[in-house]
């Protein structure tokens, strides 16, 4: 097994660039349509928690439980075997989209649940005094104003998804990790397993950090924001 600084490893690594980029862009495309789908039913069940209608708060609530205590990994083996016994399997790459978009989905509910009810109640009491109905209130009044209290923890949960992403090497996946473990144990390639997963984290790295730091970035803005009105306000008090 090769180290670290063993030239000809990295050399190996280098010849086979073209894997690692491969897996990089179906990394990328995977996260992509899954955050799509999060975002979706983030939206719809984060919408139905916060509608005042029991029988819609009691069924997102049992999705995001039962998606946030029990693993991505589990979920996934789940899905893929269940649609490949049933002989309608979309593929590996899809159903790591479809359980990623579910796993996130339910963590991105919550994420606007916890926005919208952070917004004064009076705010609702205003708009439906001046006729709105539920969907105009949350699309002209409340959604508005939370926006900056969901974007933050929202892209927290981007960079989750991109690195959840590792879990479709269990079902033998065409993402970064799959295929550096097959570059890694294959035939001719293999043995580069310190330069191989250096590329592959480096190239996770990449793509999660500047999220990180923009979701630092904005709850920082946001607290010294909220810390300058707040003392704008006691000051006119004062």
């Amino acid at each position: 097994m090769s180290g670290i600084f063993d030239a000809a490893a990295w050399a190996k690594v280098w010849a086979y660039r073209g894997t690692f980029i491969k897996g990089f862009l179906t990394t990328l495309e995977t996260a992509l349509i899954g955050l799509v789908l999060a975002l979706l039913l983030g939206i719809l069940f984060g919408l139905m928690s916060t509608s005042g209608k029991k029988p819609l708060k009691i069924i997102s609530r049992v999705y995001v439980e039962v998606v946030q205590n029990t693993p991505l990994l589990l979920q996934l083996c789940f899905l893929y075997y269940a649609l490949a016994f049933s002989g309608n399997s979309p593929g590996i790459i899809v159903t790591g989209m479809i359980s990623l978009g579910i796993y996130h989905g339910a963590y991105v509910s919550e994420v606007i649940r916890a926005g919208i009810e952070a917004i004064p109640k009076g705010q609702f009491e205003a708009a439906h005094s001046q006729g709105f109905n539920y969907p105009e209130t949350m699309y002209y009044i409340i959604l508005p104003q939370s926006i900056k209290l969901i974007l933050p923890p929202l892209v927290n949960q981007m960079s989750n998804l991109i690195k959840n992403t590792s879990c479709l090497y269990i079902v033998g996946g065409s993402d970064l990790i799959s295929l550096t473990y097959s570059f890694v144990t294959g035939a001719t390639t293999g043995g580069a397993y310190a330069p191989a997963y250096i590329v592959s984290g480096v190239l996770f790295f990449i793509i999660c950090f500047p999220l990180s730091t923009i979701a630092s970035s904005w709850e920082s803005s946001l607290k010294q924001r909220e810390s300058r009105n707040a003392q704008q306000a006691k000051n006119a008090e004062g």
